[in-house]
């Protein structure tokens, strides 16, 4: 019976070296901005219940005070996320 031709395997060749990646930089605005919106919502959260009361523009809103005192945390957690 003849035989089948030998398969020979191909020498190992390691994969090729990456080249390591530039550090990426954050752009000057992302950190103020973002510590900027998380005081903003934080003051504005208690603002609400320190001086509900005697501030008639905190009084008008009313319940919504906590949502856009969440907004603004939320906004600035969102641009936590383009700091590097």
């Amino acid at each position: 019976m003849p035989e089948s031709r030998s398969r020979k395997k191909a020498d190992f060749t390691p994969p090729p070296k990456r080249r390591p990646a530039s550090a990426k930089i954050s752009s000057r605005w992302v950190a103020p901005t973002m510590v900027t919106l998380l005081i903003i919502g934080l003051i504005w959260i208690v603002l609400y219940y320190v001086a509900s009361g005697s501030l008639g523009f905190i009084d008008d809103l009313g319940a919504w005070n906590v949502l856009i005192g969440f907004g603004f945390i939320f906004a600035g957690l969102m641009v936590s996320t383009r700091w590097r």
